[in-house]
């Protein structure tokens, strides 16, 4: 599986963005997906998960009710909504896919076989 994410840029604080991330393959809907993000001086976090049937999703508590992950499995993408932008968003975004998610694993890093290229989202005060 190969992904592709873009949609990042630059925003005021309290805007909004989606990210797109694309992924090749027949089989993007046995895929889970996940968006993770990495600020400088910061580990890798997750932030928001799917299943690949869509009806299990994870989120960060640091962006519950901001943002939205959902999936398109007809055009093998998943997009993340992010609305009330804050500073502490900004990061670079990955997007990523496991053949094996699973509601307890589903914000680890580990649990994820392939990763997309990031895209950069800063986000103005």
């Amino acid at each position: 599986v190969q992904l592709q994410a873009f949609g990042g840029g630059l925003v005021q604080a309290g805007g909004s963005l989606r990210l797109s991330c694309a992924a090749s393959g027949r089989t993007f809907s046995r895929y889970g997906m996940g968006w993770f993000r990495q600020a400088p001086g910061k580990e890798r976090e997750c932030v928001a998960a799917i299943k690949w049937g869509g009806s299990g999703t994870y989120y960060a508590d640091s962006v519950k009710g901001r943002f939205t992950i959902s999936r398109d499995n007809a055009k093998n993408t998943v997009y993340l909504q992010m609305n009330s932008l804050k500073p502490e968003d900004t990061a670079v975004y990955h997007c990523a896919a496991s053949s094996h998610l699973i509601s307890t694993t589903m914000r680890l890093e580990g649990a994820f076989d392939y990763w997309g290229q990031g895209t950069q989202v800063t986000v103005s005060s």
